[in-house]
């Protein structure tokens, strides 16, 4: 059975790990804007109000339809009564010029004139029932419209601060990159290449700088047998936490 493979031992200048020092406190500074930047709260109150706005044109599109309808309906009423008065003007005119002579067609028309008299009263009142109701719908869709209007402009300033806070943070991660390729020539390639696996495998955090005997990538102290392995090593030897095997960065504050 063969032996496990052993980890290279990567050497590099104290001056070389203080400079990855430096790259990871960008790359983290880069990884907080973007977390700031998927979170800004104009964009919660965004989406929120998407889903208002889609609830609004819903209840406007009802409203709009339901004006709609009783439109429609105060036209037939209207119509169902055009010719119902235009008979009892005819049959008024008839009885009051004296053109009907025979009694009982006389009493019959004066009948019949009553009754269109009552028919009229009652399309009168559909009617009015259907004003009312239109009346009610039309004041419904016009707060609905004035409701929108005031989520339109309020999408307009929270779009407007949107894309203000996103120009800052991308003005600024566009900064902490340019630092970060200024310095990544001086940088060793192996160093580097580590760095970067890390990174990739640890949340964007491949070296940690050792504070006070304590690891600041997992944020646990050494123990004694690992501070002894530390203090006696080399400048140039490239540390690793033995917990979570970030590139550990020695510095006037590691306490050893």
């Amino acid at each position: 059975m063969g032996q496990p493979t052993q980890e290279v031992t990567i050497k590099a200048s104290k001056d070389a790990q203080l400079l990855l020092l430096q790259v990871q406190a960008l790359d983290s500074a880069v990884l907080q804007l973007a977390h700031r930047r998927r979170t800004l709260p104009e964009l919660g109150e965004l989406q929120r109000l998407a889903v208002e706005v889609d609830e609004l044109d819903d209840a406007l599109v009802a409203a709009e339809t339901a004006v709609s309808d009783l439109e429609s309906d105060q036209a037939r009423a209207e119509a169902d009564l055009e010719p119902v008065r235009e008979r009892l003007s005819r049959n008024q005119q008839r009885i009051a010029n004296g053109t009907v002579a025979d009694p009982k067609a006389l009493t019959s028309m004066v009948d019949e004139v009553e009754h269109l008299k009552k028919r009229i009263g009652d399309l009168e009142d559909a009617e009015l029932e259907v004003m009312e109701a239109l009346e009610e719908a039309t004041a419904t869709r016009d707060r609905r419209r004035a409701e929108g209007a005031v989520l339109t402009e309020r999408g307009q300033t929270l779009t407007a601060r949107r894309d203000e806070q996103l120009a800052v943070i991308d003005a600024e991660i566009a900064a902490r990159r340019q630092e970060r390729e200024a310095l990544r020539p001086d940088l060793p390639g192996d160093l580097f290449t580590l760095y970067t696996k890390l990174a990739a495998s640890h949340g964007g955090v491949g070296a940690a700088e050792l504070v006070q005997r304590r690891c600041t990538g997992c944020r646990l102290e050494v123990n004694a047998a690992e501070l002894r392995d530390y203090v006696t090593a080399a400048e140039d030897e490239v540390l690793r936490c033995e917990e979570c095997s970030r590139i550990l960065i020695r510095t006037e504050q590691s306490g050893l």
